[in-house]
């Protein structure tokens, strides 16, 4: 049976995926699956650097302002949502392109990785939602650090649900979920997919970076995150958690001054793009795009056509 076309571009935050992935699109005749854990919420436009319904130019996006910043989005929810969305881009005769910086969507779509829940015991869940309740999310994240280290460190102490989900898993199976997991990942691939990771020069990114970063604070960033705060939504979310608005929220509540949560955003986004960068080069089948080492961005889209058509990924 023949495997459906996928491409994959990634690459850390603020090496220009966005302008590529649209031009990509245009060429190949592909509609775009946002892999970002943050530009699914809505009301987080700049911090998030989401993309702009004119920088779309008209290209079909998906996986864009669909949660409330409240509601709960992790990488079972991603996967479910990429799937309907790459059945969708199929039947227009079109490519779907997944673009965006969080490798461990992708991972979990490419490889088609099962999430599978145990039935579980609903009065081991609703213990743990009562640990939970009573000693706060750190606590049950404590125990899972003790259960599953590697699994806690993929999954932020904020997340309870996730949490829980891990926590059960080993109760019942006597398994570590971070385990299943690594050998979920082994699997081969259902789709013909080709996997890109743009990437530039160290000292250029953290240029671009700080850029960003300034860009956003003009922008009205701080607005933003003062209007989600009057709105209800809480450090205690995990969207609030995201870069940008949880340093924001610290000079709000009047723990650090607005120079200190710049500084710390700046610092934390380039701690952040040399973590994505681990994580893409411990991945199987990706094929590296050096920026410096083209002329411009019609270049590089000349050699992902090259290598597209190598592969046969076509409709």
């Amino acid at each position: 049976m023949r495997k459906m076309p996928l491409v994959i571009l990634t690459g850390p935050t603020a090496v220009g995926k966005t302008a590529l992935s649209i031009l990509l699109a245009k060429a190949i005749g592909g509609e775009i699956i946002s892999a970002d854990s943050m530009q699914v919420y809505r009301h987080m436009d700049i911090g998030s650097a989401k993309v702009t319904r004119e920088e779309m130019q008209g290209v079909p996006h998906y996986l864009i302002d669909c949660y409330e910043p409240d509601e709960e989005f992790h990488v079972v929810e991603f996967q479910r949502a990429a799937r309907e969305a790459m059945k969708e881009i199929w039947s227009h005769g079109h490519i779907p392109i997944v673009a965006g910086g969080t490798g461990f969507y992708i991972q979990a779509l490419v490889k088609d990785i099962d999430f599978t829940e145990t039935e579980g015991d609903e009065t081991y869940r609703k213990k743990l939602e009562a640990l939970a309740a009573e000693k706060g999310a750190e606590y049950l994240h404590a125990l899972l650090s003790e259960a599953d280290p590697k699994a806690a460190e993929e999954i932020h102490a904020n997340n309870i649900k996730r949490t829980i989900r891990a926590l059960e898993y080993h109760h019942f199976t006597g398994q570590r979920i971070s385990d299943h997991n690594e050998e979920e990942k082994q699997k081969c691939s259902p789709y013909n997919f080709a996997y890109f990771v743009l990437n530039r020069d160290r000292e250029e990114l953290y240029r671009r970076i700080d850029l960003r970063v300034d860009l956003m604070m003009q922008n009205g960033l701080l607005d933003e995150v003062r209007k989600l705060k009057r709105m209800g939504y809480t450090r205690n979310m995990v969207s609030m958690q995201g870069l940008g608005y949880k340093e924001l929220l610290d000079y709000l509540d009047g723990d650090i001054t607005e120079e200190e949560a710049i500084y710390r955003i700046k610092r934390d986004t380039r701690h952040f793009a040399k973590r994505q960068l681990t994580w893409f080069r411990r991945e199987q089948d990706v094929i590296w795009i050096q920026k410096e080492n083209f002329t411009d961005d019609s270049e590089i889209l000349d050699f992902i056509q090259k290598i597209l058509m190598e592969k046969e990924i076509s409709m």
